[in-house]
């Protein structure tokens, strides 16, 4: 019986996996398809950007201290209350933002580091550049209109 049994099983396990692969490109294929897909992609876009540039205008607001150190505790309590979640996409996007506009950013990563799990804590390292480069153009922007209302 041991000799047919190994080929038998590993037969089955291809037409399994077979199957699978079928089974998830057919899908794929249909949502594809659907009519509404391409209208409800654009729509989920659409409010990405929209989200992106209400965020960069409340970067701009940031002209005092108090109102960054504000946005610094807000960014963190949001990643904390996402992490805790376990939505890590989410966390790291405001952590991003709190480190972005920390004082001092490597103590927090400091400590970010000894308190998130790994997976995070390197999501987190990978995102800080853009989030760095987003604050400092649009901090730039803000000094443009300013220069343009003087």
């Amino acid at each position: 019986m041991s000799g047919w049994a190994r080929p038998l099983l590993l037969l089955l396990a291809g037409a399994c996996g077979l199957v699978l692969l079928g089974y998830g490109v057919y899908f794929d294929r249909r949502r594809r398809n659907a009519p509404d897909f391409q209208r409800k992609l654009r729509q989920k876009r659409r409010k990405e950007r929209e989200k992106a540039k209400e965020h960069d205008a409340e970067l701009c607001k940031m002209n005092n201290i108090g109102r960054v150190q504000e946005f610094f505790l807000q960014e963190v309590q949001l990643g904390e209350h996402w992490l805790s979640r376990g939505e890590h996409k989410k966390s790291v996007e405001h952590l991003t933002n709190a480190i972005s506009v920390c004082a001092q950013p490597h103590q927090l990563l400091q400590v970010l580091h000894n308190t998130l799990p790994p997976q995070v804590f390197e999501m987190l390292m990978r995102r800080v550049p853009y989030a760095k480069q987003r604050l400092q153009a649009a901090l730039n922007e803000q000094d443009c209109v300013e220069d343009e209302k003087e």
